[in-house]
């Protein structure tokens, strides 16, 4: 049986990471935290279970990912963000991968809680995530704040488990606004210093046929009223 390390990012999640913790207790042979200074409980939080505890100033949600890697003791990594929880399937099926590994990563369906609501449709499920992987043999890339998991190899192979990833997104309308003008300004951010630009007609149009995408051909009219904030947002 191969050792497992979970490893998890955290900055001011005193709200989410006992959840979170809780559901990698008994799964992963090692828990790593890594946190970005915060100044809310977050800390003590984590001293009531048994984790290596880390600091280390954010660069990014990319690099703070790869940082945390490096601390784990095993390079068989379980990544999870504070607000994400492992269901019950999915713990089974990853016990049974620890009994027998026979791919170079592992993906998973990862199923948002948006105010109460689980979002099935709307482009957000099932979101497929690779998250249990051998840290040799990849890296975190993508676009801050929009981070993958990559293997390098390109014939690597990636199995998939059953089970969900529980994402704990939102537990208000404002805090689902507020992140999305946190993580558009960060991509702003990015397409500015590579010298991109956009149209008008792409700012009016593009929001209109991505809510007509996500409510009408990806079902969210099917979440009810949250789909439609969702899509809406």
């Amino acid at each position: 049986m191969i050792s497992l390390s979970a490893v998890i990012i955290t900055h001011n999640e005193e709200k989410n990471i006992a959840r979170c913790l809780t559901s990698v207790r008994g799964l992963a042979d090692e828990i790593v935290v890594v946190d970005s200074f915060s100044n809310d409980k977050t800390r003590e939080i984590c001293g009531a279970f048994n984790v290596k505890f880390v600091q280390h100033a954010f660069e990014g949600h990319i690099q703070q990912k790869n940082h945390a890697i490096k601390q784990a003791g095993s390079p068989y990594v379980l990544s999870l963000d504070a607000d994400e929880a492992l269901s019950e399937e999915l713990k089974e099926s990853i016990n049974k991968v620890k009994t027998a590994w026979h791919h170079d990563g592992y993906s998973m369906n990862r199923l948002t809680n948006y105010c109460g609501n689980w979002i099935h449709h709307c482009g957000w499920y099932p979101d497929r995530k690779t998250r249990l992987f051998d840290s040799r043999k990849g890296a975190w890339s993508g676009v801050n704040p929009h981070d993958r998991y990559e293997l390098t190899d390109p014939l690597s192979q990636v199995g998939f488990l059953k089970g969900d990833i529980l994402h704990f997104s939102y537990y208000t309308v404002s805090d689902h606004i507020r992140q999305v003008d946190y993580f558009t300004g960060i991509s702003a951010r990015h397409l500015h210093d590579e010298g991109k630009n956009v149209s008008i007609g792409r700012m009016l149009l593009a929001p209109l046929v991505r809510f007509l995408r996500d409510y009408f051909f990806k079902l969210g009219i099917l979440d009810g009223s949250a789909g439609l904030v969702v899509c809406t947002i």
